[in-house]
């Protein structure tokens, strides 16, 4: 892992539950849901970790 700590998204709803966590890998980044974050892990190489940081600027 090229990152430890795990960041919450700003736009997570911090009363609803609604989060999700990112951290920098040495190959990407990694997504988890806050709220089950024992269940799994998203792994994302670079290039679908920068289309979807790009997609969701559109929005």
């Amino acid at each position: 892992m090229m990152n430890e700590h795990w960041k919450k998204s700003t736009y997570s709803n911090g009363s609803g539950g609604e989060c999700v966590e990112a951290r920098a890998t040495t190959q990407g980044a990694t997504v988890r849901d806050t709220q089950h974050r024992h269940l799994a892990e998203l792994h994302l190489p670079y290039g679908e970790w920068n289309a979807l940081l790009n997609a969701l600027r559109t929005r």
